[in-house]
């Protein structure tokens, strides 16, 4: 466009639908992942895990509610998704994570 009150516009607009797509996004529920527990070392091990990395990243996300709501159930999932009941070192859990995240937003 080379109007660029109509850009403006336009890019509010679009701006407003990513809105409105990341919180459906955040209330559609996650596949349920069957027949994984955890025992309290590995809990403990994923909680610190997930507390440092979004320490590591969290400047990375606009201070808007959903925005970083998305990012932080993002990150839980990849953790998560990454973990065994062996998992006990956090700089590995970590790094598994960011890089699940890192796909996931290379791919949007």
């Amino acid at each position: 466009m080379s109007d660029p009150e109509s850009k403006r516009v336009m890019l509010t607009i679009a701006d407003g639908y990513r809105r409105v797509a990341e919180r459906t996004e955040a209330r559609q529920p996650k596949k349920r992942m069957d027949g994984i527990s955890f025992g309290p070392a590995a809990l403990k091990a994923i909680g610190a895990a997930f507390e440092a990395t979004w320490r590591d990243i969290a400047n990375n996300f606009r201070n808007e509610a959903t925005e970083i709501e998305t990012a932080r159930l993002k990150l839980a999932t990849a953790l998560l998704s990454i973990a065994t009941d062996e998992s006990r070192n956090i700089e590995v859990l970590k790094r598994a994570a960011l890089q699940r995240m890192a796909l996931y937003y290379r791919g949007r």
